[in-house]
C-alpha cells in the first residue's frame, strides 16, 4: 500500500522543527526525547526533568500542537 500524502512525514522538516523547539526551550526537547523516543512514562519523565507530572502532560500537549503547526507550515 502507498501511504496517503497526509500520512507522509518529511523527516528533514521534523528534525529541523525538533531542533528549533529544543533551542527555544531545552526542557521541551528533553521531554520530547524521553516521552517519544525513549518511551518513558509521564511520571518517569517528571522525575528526571524535575517537574510535576502535570507539567509533563501540558508540555506534551504543547509539543504535539507545536510540531503539528510546524509540519503544516
Amino acid at each position: 500500500d502507498v501511504p496517503s500524502p497526509s500520512a507522509e512525514i518529511d523527516l528533514l522538516v521534523l528534525n529541523e522543527a525538533l531542533t528549533r523547539m529544543a533551542d527555544m526551550d531545552p526542557r521541551l526537547g528533553a521531554i520530547f526525547e524521553l516521552r517519544f523516543l525513549v518511551g518513558l512514562s509521564v511520571a518517569q519523565v517528571a522525575e528526571i526533568v524535575e517537574v510535576s507530572p502535570r507539567t509533563v502532560e501540558l508540555d506534551t500537549q504543547f509539543i504535539r500542537a507545536w510540531l503539528q503547526k510546524e509540519m503544516n507550515s
